[in-house]
């Protein structure tokens, strides 16, 4: 009896506390969104700062100056190359607006063939579907400056924080050993130290990850004749970032296009390319690239990208998957906490020989841990 009701009130206070979080999070979206990605950037710009100022003695301000800058400069570099291939999309919108005309009388034909409707009541419905959009084209247009606002505001809060996680990174690490008691901050300072290695490797796996299923699937569209295979190919890319989800998601732009320029024939040629690719990314650079020292089960992947979703749209599924891995990190460190961690990881397996891929005799790829 005296189990039951000192469990019960501790499972009150964790449903309390993560209540409370999830709250905090949502109210302090704008805030604590880019101060978490901008932690993301300082792990991954914390090298070329510490290069600068070590090898090439410049200041801790100047160092983690041109450190955001050089980011800045890439991600502009990326979004131009990117506006570039919409701005050709943009000069056939005409012809796609030409197909789609003709794909829609087809479409109304067959719906008229299949299930006895008309085309007069067809157009009676789509008349007043329109009606009810214009008549919120106010909150329309609305939303949409919100959320160039927002966009912005994001650019900039992560840009500052970028700077000042990595200006005062010393400061921040002083100050985490510290709160902990003292028979702790070794053990702290240790989880600290493989948060930043692990999670560096992992996102510049995830970067060379994408980057290598973007010109896969340049290659392959290329090859297959489509339209517009570059930005389609950018597409599959940025978004295989998000797990499960991101894939069809690009899957579905990339089969709209390809059908408004070419028809359905090469549809199914795309279907086929990102089928094939996925299985490559799923089976071969996944374990090459990324490794698995921090893989999570497809379930909690799910969960936290559903989760992150409805918290915090699409930058909560973005940043879902590697805070979750440091997560797992801790668990797996932390013995009380060591549970959770096996239940966020994949099933253990006996130990297997790493696959090794042999490109040339001095060049081979081998699996990550």
């Amino acid at each position: 009896m005296k189990d039951k009701l000192s469990f019960l009130p501790k499972l009150a206070l964790v449903l309390f506390c993560l209540i409370s979080l999830t709250y905090i999070a949502i109210l302090g979206q704008s805030l604590l969104a880019p101060l978490l990605f901008s932690f993301l950037m300082a792990l991954l710009l914390l090298p070329v700062a510490n290069t600068l100022e070590h090898r090439f003695r410049f200041k801790r301000s100047l160092s983690t100056l041109v450190s955001v800058i050089l980011m800045i400069l890439i991600v502009g570099g990326i979004i131009y190359f990117f506006g570039n291939q919409l701005s050709d999309l943009w000069a056939d919108w005409p012809l796609l607006k030409e197909k789609a005309n003709v794909s829609y009388h087809e479409l109304q034909h067959w719906i008229s063939k299949t299930f006895g409707v008309n085309s007069q009541k067809q157009l009676d419905y789509l008349n007043d579907s329109t009606e009810k959009a214009l008549a919120t084209s106010a909150t329309i247009v609305a939303t949409t400056l919100a959320t160039l606002s927002s966009t912005l505001l994001f650019l900039g809060f992560t840009l500052l924080f970028t700077f000042f996680l990595i200006n005062y990174r010393r400061i921040l690490f002083t100050f985490l050993t510290s709160v902990f008691r003292e028979e702790h901050k070794e053990k702290v300072a240790e989880i600290v130290s493989q948060i930043q290695v692990i999670i560096k490797k992992y996102i510049i796996g995830l970067f060379l990850q994408m980057l290598i299923v973007t010109l896969l699937m340049i290659t392959v569209l290329s090859l297959l004749g489509v339209k517009y295979a570059v930005l389609l190919g950018l597409v599959a890319g940025i978004f295989n970032v998000v797990p499960y989800l991101g894939i069809f998601f690009a899957l579905l732009v990339s089969c709209l296009i390809t059908f408004a320029t070419a028809g359905a024939g090469k549809v199914l040629l795309v279907l086929i390319a990102f089928v094939g690719v996925h299985a490559i990314d799923g089976n071969l650079l996944m374990p090459l690239v990324v490794g698995s020292k921090v893989k999570i089960n497809a379930l909690v992947a799910f969960i936290g990208i559903v989760v992150g979703e409805m918290i915090w749209g699409i930058s909560g599924m973005f940043l879902c998957i590697p805070y979750l891995a440091m997560l797992k990190i801790m668990f797996d460190r932390i013995e009380t906490l060591q549970p959770w961690g096996i239940l966020m990881g994949e099933e253990h397996k006996p130990e297997k020989k790493k696959r090794v891929y042999r490109i040339t005799k001095k060049i081979k790829l081998e699996e990550k841990d």
